[in-house]
């Protein structure tokens, strides 16, 4: 693996990662390269609505920061609206 900003010490952790096009992608960091593309493991895409609780796509071995999971693990997720999050424009 080659030197990215601090990714090191999030391998084999939990982390969220939100995308340019405005997915949230949550999964244990299993690696990354210089143009920081990540791998992540066990990983779940989190879909929000403003109708429905958030839903969660399994999405296993994904080829795409970090996660407070304590924090985490205390959100309701079935409860959750929100707008879905919209991409970025550069």
């Amino acid at each position: 693996m080659s030197s990215g900003p601090g990714l090191e010490s999030l391998v084999d952790q939990t982390i969220s990662v939100i995308t340019n096009d405005g997915r949230n992608i949550v999964g244990i960091l299993k690696g990354f390269d210089q143009a920081t593309n990540i791998i992540l493991d066990e990983s779940h895409e989190r879909v929000y609505s403003t109708k429905e609780g958030v839903q969660q796509l399994v999405l296993g071995l994904s080829i795409v920061g970090e996660l407070d999971e304590e924090l985490d693990s205390h959100l309701d997720l079935s409860n959750l609206r929100a707008h879905p999050l919209k991409p970025v424009i550069h």
